[in-house]
């Protein structure tokens, strides 16, 4: 059961609002020679995004 502190559209408020923090931080990683700061705040977003993710697809399971 899907926590109900979340909604499904703060859920896809939040997705994409990491959607455009994802696209905008990939556009800062240079082409040669990464920075790990850049990178593990992409990761952090790209996880937080498959968690989100998650949580939604949990919602539309409980719906059927």
């Amino acid at each position: 059961m899907p926590d109900t502190s979340d909604t499904k559209d703060s859920i896809k408020k939040r997705m994409k609002e990491l959607e455009t923090l994802i696209k905008e931080t990939k556009e800062r990683l240079p082409a040669h020679s990464t920075k790990p700061p850049v990178m593990m705040e992409l990761f952090e977003y790209e996880d937080e995004y498959d968690v989100l993710q998650k949580k939604l697809k949990l919602f539309k399971n409980n719906e059927s």
